[in-house]
């Protein structure tokens, strides 16, 4: 019928206004099938079931005849299966969450969530130069064998990253939370019975490694989600963690290992693990919806010059950064006589001091852009690493350390915000992390072993090794820097 009848019973007048204002064929106010299709498929099959029901109680003079009524059932009931289908297998119909909420209860509890990861994890790896003094009077490798255990642990911790990045873009970052901090809490306590090199390594350096990067990365994406503008200072409060974390576990260490000996001591380590990990898996949560599909690596990062260049830097600068932490401590002992509890002093000191350097730069670069803090912070600490060649005495060792902590914090903490200000789709910026994590990963497992084997070829003296680090320093200093003119030219007022 091309529109209303006259001819129609009074029911026809009962009817609802829209059937009224829309004409059409078959009664169903659209002319062809294609109007049909435009119409949202929520709202279209409302109208039909509308239509079915008036059209069982009321009489026309033009009623089509019921055996065209299946298949025009048919189609609907397919039209509403495909509807739902694509609502459970794909997240097309999930609800876009709208911009990052960048404060607020929700977004600043996942941050203290995060606190707390990376407490847990590299609060945990930095710490590990109290254990690399302890297995050199203890144990009959050498020190560059020894650093092994602490490089693969922080390689894994790295690594991983590549992987279970996407596994929260992937919506699974529950899953693998749990996953990891089990394996971690079970490394440290396999670790509390471990007598030798290799059953350190296997506990101590793969499975807790192995644990924390599982659920390390994903983090670290997760919270850079829930803000925009105070992005860079979110993430530098979270990475205070790391600072604290560094400063926990070696006091622990310190004053438990004389009193209850290792493998207490490892316990008790364990327990506080435990504990806190499991108050993340309670209240730790995604904010965007699942990107199913996609691949693992984002390949097209490495052909984008400010992405490459950027984590090529910090390639150079985990070498650098790693040799200092482990020997740091080996370095007090051997050159100005420290004490063992003295020299883990040292690590103590140089994971403190670098709290307010986690907090203070980020909240400017929130303002100025975090490349263009990271860039000065860079040229900073390759002076003072060089400035490590002249320490003899037991004042300017102390001074060195200080000024490296403050200066390497702030580097450190401002890694993941300026990966996710070169990641333009947020739902990226957890692979991205990955990607970049995982090639850092490399720098961390090579670095101490390359500065012990120098220092160990210069039979003993630590002046090799130092030189490298510096080196590696002033390298990433220029790398970082191509990566920002990269980005946004040469031009000093630009923010990025």
């Amino acid at each position: 019928m091309s529109g209303p009848h006259e001819d129609h019973d009074s029911n026809e007048d009962e009817k609802p206004a829209y059937r009224k204002r829309l004409g059409g064929k078959n009664g169903s106010g659209f002319s062809s099938q294609t109007e049909l299709d435009d119409i949202d498929p929520i709202s279209r099959n409302h109208d039909i079931y509308e239509e079915d029901a008036e059209e069982d109680t009321t009489t026309t003079t033009h009623e089509k005849p019921t055996s065209a009524r299946p298949s025009l059932d048919l189609k609907r009931t397919a039209s509403r299966t495909s509807t739902v289908l694509s609502r459970v297998l794909t997240t097309r119909s999930l609800p876009d969450p709208g911009p990052p909420p960048d404060g607020g209860f929700k977004a600043w509890s996942q941050v203290a969530c995060g606190w707390l990861v990376i407490f847990c994890t590299w609060g945990w790896v930095n710490s590990y130069g109290a254990f690399q003094t302890y297995y050199t009077l203890n144990l009959t490798e050498t020190v560059s064998t020894i650093s092994w255990i602490g490089t693969v642990q922080n390689w894994l911790t790295f690594f991983i990253g590549a992987f279970s990045g996407r596994l929260l873009d992937a919506g699974l970052y529950v899953p693998c939370l749990i996953v990891g901090a089990v394996l971690q809490v079970l490394g440290i306590f396999l670790m509390s019975v471990s007598h030798t090199f290799w059953q350190l390594m296997l506990t101590q350096g793969v499975l807790t490694g192995l644990g924390g990067g599982i659920f390390f990365t994903p983090s670290m994406g997760l919270m850079a989600t829930y803000f925009s503008s105070n992005r860079s200072l979110a993430i530098g409060v979270a990475t205070t963690g790391n600072a604290v974390g560094g400063m926990i576990y070696p006091v622990l260490v310190q004053q438990l290992l004389p009193k209850i000996g290792f493998a207490w001591t490892t316990r008790v380590l364990g327990f506080l693990n435990l504990a806190l990990l499991a108050i993340v898996i309670a209240f730790m949560r995604p904010r965007l919806p699942p990107r199913k599909s996609g691949p693992i690596l984002d390949w097209s990062a490495w052909r984008e010059p400010p992405y490459a260049l950027f984590v090529s830097g910090v390639f150079f600068a985990v070498w650098a950064i790693y040799y200092t932490f482990y020997y740091i401590a080996s370095f007090g002992i051997s050159t100005v006589a420290l004490s063992y509890s003295s020299s883990t002093s040292l690590i103590i000191l140089l994971n403190g001091v670098g709290v307010p350097s986690r907090i203070i730069p980020p909240y400017f670069a929130d303002k100025l852009g975090p490349l263009n803090l990271i860039v000065p912070t860079l040229l900073l600490m390759t002076l003072i690493t060089y400035t490590w060649l002249a320490v003899s005495s037991l004042a300017a060792l102390y001074a060195f350390t200080v000024l490296y902590g403050l200066v390497t914090a702030a580097f450190q903490c401002l890694i993941p915000s300026t990966v996710a200000s070169l990641t333009e789709d947020l739902r990226m910026v957890g692979s991205r992390l990955g990607m970049a994590f995982s090639t850092l990963s490399f720098a961390a497992l090579t670095g101490p072993p390359i500065g012990g084997a120098l220092q160990s070829r210069m039979g003993g003296e630590f002046w090799g090794a130092t030189v490298f680090a510096a080196t590696s320093t002033a390298v990433a200093f220029g790398l970082i820097g191509a990566a920002r003119v990269a980005k946004v030219g040469w031009g000093v007022r630009r923010k990025c």
